[in-house]
């Protein structure tokens, strides 16, 4: 895989450390067929792609001919009580990235209870608990990592919860995702990522980043809250400086989520705000 490019190089210069630093490009800004999306990620300099399921094979042919990483492939799930069966939905996820040495991108978007179980912070935990660790004897089978990624309006919609239930479960295989468009919708600016991040440290898989303004963000429409990289007055280069600061070596990802402009212009912007991080 082409992780030491230059400008991974220059980065890791830059910040003190001697690894590099991993960047790549969700589906929601590579928004291209897979040969062109393979193609412009690897002119720009992106080191990797997240993608889907369903198309990942696709994706991870063009992407390994220009030698760039198919990191992660994005599902969404509902788990209830009453089954002891995985969602056919999982199931079918996770046989999809058997093969590619890949993550799956977990989102829990409900968690289903017995009637007469008050709904709480940690109530759900007893189903997703065990269904994630039936999920994981699956994914372990087809060589399949999981990563839980929080997602404003979901069941596991902060980085909290999602720590909570990954430390439960406790699986070298099981991870955590630190999504800053959602952390702001969820959490507001002034809470401080730093000490979640740390936190969170023996299980973060990824984090994601993009452009956005500051102030009161749960307010804030995503519009405003995703935006091109390098746009928006929320300090984001002091994040990404932050995060390696508390010890996160793992690769940063560029969401790119109903940005209306052309994917390439929109990748290529962001790749020189990228590069100006580094600097």
């Amino acid at each position: 895989m082409r992780f030491l490019t230059p400008l991974v190089l220059l980065f890791a210069a830059a910040t003190g450390a001697a690894e590099p630093v991993r960047f790549f490009a969700m589906d929601t800004a590579a928004r291209q067929a897979p040969a062109e999306a393979a193609a412009v990620l690897a002119e720009l300099g992106f080191d990797g792609f997240g993608g889907r399921p369903a198309t990942a094979k696709a994706f991870a042919v063009e992407l390994g001919k220009r030698q760039v990483a198919f990191l992660n492939a994005y599902h969404v799930t509902k788990f209830a009580h009453d089954t002891a069966e995985l969602p056919a939905d999982l199931v079918q996820a996770i046989q999809a990235l058997e093969g590619l040495d890949t993550t799956l991108w977990l989102g829990i978007q409900q968690v289903r209870l017995p009637a007469g179980i008050k709904a709480g912070p940690t109530a759900g935990d007893t189903v997703v608990v065990p269904a994630l660790k039936q999920a994981l004897v699956l994914a372990k089978a087809k060589r399949v990592k999981v990563s839980l990624y929080p997602h404003a309006g979901f069941w596991a919609e902060s980085v909290d919860t999602c720590l909570r239930v990954a430390n439960a479960v406790d699986d070298p295989d099981l991870g955590v995702t630190f999504n800053l468009c959602h952390w702001l919708k969820v959490e507001g600016a002034e809470r401080d990522p730093v000490p979640v991040i740390k936190a969170a440290l023996p299980r973060l898989n990824f984090i994601t980043i993009n452009g956005a303004d500051g102030g009161d963000t749960r307010k804030l429409g995503w519009d405003k809250l995703i935006q091109p990289l390098g746009r928006g007055t929320y300090d984001v280069k002091t994040f990404v400086a932050n995060a390696r600061a508390a010890g996160y070596r793992g690769p940063f990802g560029f969401q790119g989520y109903a940005i209306k402009m052309d994917p390439k212009a929109l990748l290529k912007e962001t790749m020189e705000a990228w590069k100006g991080m580094g600097k």
